[in-house]
């Protein structure tokens, strides 16, 4: 086969693989998204996905489906295989016992378990290992499990829902609904993504939300959103909603040496009480953020309100922003804005949108961008 030949062929496959890996998206934590093709001569003669943590990871469904034909094949996959035991046994075992003999990926795994390791016990024994075709693309879709192994920080999505003058709330308080009933039911899709959706704890109190999310792709979730909420003081109500509906486990998170009589009230509703350390006399967002990734939360929806937003802003964690614009304005100095916090001194210190997109979803706009900080302020400023 013609060098060329051979690669369109390896990146047809890959291809494959990254679509079928996307079927489990939001629904794999804290493991990554990651598809298999089996190809014997030129046809599929396997594929597989990792549908849900705990499940058969994408290899060992792929030789599954292959059966003896495994034998002589060759293994597309979009994410190094695993070498280690965890909820499942290792793929690298199940590779060799098939007699695969190749295995073409597109990136290594920064997993510490693996990182590497999963491709030199295949070359040990004697199964050729390519990799990086279609690397960016591989990286893409498995980014917020990236940034987590390599930084100990779950990617970050800011959203808010409102006006055009960058309104949430009126100077009386009241939100409900800023935004169009088409742009909230999209707002609640985009949970479904995330591993954990985050609130402080003057969104709880003002709008007692349920912070539950939809299911995925149009089936229901295998691990719902963890429902996060910043609560200094654990000033939560035990029957608030996020307390007493269904959906994800309920984190509330605080200062160090937080009130036991509270706490103890807040665990017997079913709430778990993380305590990080403080930023102004209130929790420290990149701690809360870091705590969350040590727990295997990869990607993570901050819903706000403008105090949170704007610490995101403030302490430069925010990834990723989604803004549903309604168009009516507020007004008011009294008026809550999405983004409070010190906020950027210079201009240049502020966030840059990076490659942002407009579109429309019912009588709103809805802007997304990636976001680039700028430079933080002088010491002296």
């Amino acid at each position: 086969m013609a060098g060329g030949s051979r690669r369109t062929d390896d990146r047809r496959w890959l291809r494959l693989a990254l679509e079928l890996a996307e079927r489990g998206r939001g629904r794999t934590r804290p493991n990554p998204m990651v598809g298999a093709v089996l190809v014997k001569g030129d046809r599929v003669v396997g594929r597989g996905w990792h549908a849900r943590a705990g499940s058969p990871h994408a290899e060992v469904r792929a030789l599954r489906q292959a059966g003896s034909k495994a034998r002589g094949a060759r293994l597309y996959v979009n994410l190094e295989p695993c070498c280690h035991f965890g909820r499942t046994p290792p793929c690298t075992d199940a590779i060799l016992a098939a007699g695969v003999r190749e295995v073409i990926a597109c990136m290594s795994d920064p997993d510490p378990r693996v990182n590497g390791r999963g491709f030199a016990s295949l070359r040990k024994a004697g199964v050729r290992v390519t990799m990086g075709e279609l690397r960016s693309e591989a990286e893409r879709l498995n980014a917020p499990f990236l940034r987590r192994h390599r930084s100990g920080l779950p990617s970050v999505t800011l959203k808010a829902g409102m006006s055009l003058d960058g309104r949430i709330a009126t100077r009386a308080g009241r939100s409900q609904w800023i935004t169009s009933s088409s742009a909230r039911r999209e707002a609640r899709r985009l949970r479904a993504g995330h591993d954990a959706v985050l609130v402080g704890i003057g969104t709880l109190l003002a709008d007692d939300p349920r912070l539950s999310a939809p299911g995925a792709n149009g089936h229901a979730r295998a691990v719902d959103p963890v429902r996060v909420v910043l609560d200094s003081r654990l000033r939560t109500p035990a029957a608030s909603r996020i307390l007493t509906t269904a959906g994800g486990p309920v984190l509330l998170v605080t200062r160090r040496n937080a009130p036991a009589a509270r706490r103890l009230r807040l665990e017997r509703a079913g709430a778990t009480i993380l305590e990080v350390g403080s930023h102004g006399g209130r929790v420290d967002l990149r701690a809360a953020l870091r705590a969350l990734g040590r727990r295997g939360i990869a990607s993570v929806l901050i819903e706000g309100g403008g105090d949170v937003l704007g610490a995101a802003l403030d302490q430069k964690v925010g990834d990723r922003l989604v803004l549903y614009v309604a168009p009516r304005l507020l007004g008011g100095t009294g008026a809550r804005p999405a983004f409070a916090g010190r906020g950027a001194a210079p201009v240049a210190g502020g966030a840059h949108l990076v490659a942002p997109r407009w579109r429309r979803v019912g009588s709103d706009w809805v802007v997304e961008a990636r976001l680039r900080h700028g430079r933080p302020a002088h010491r002296n400023a």
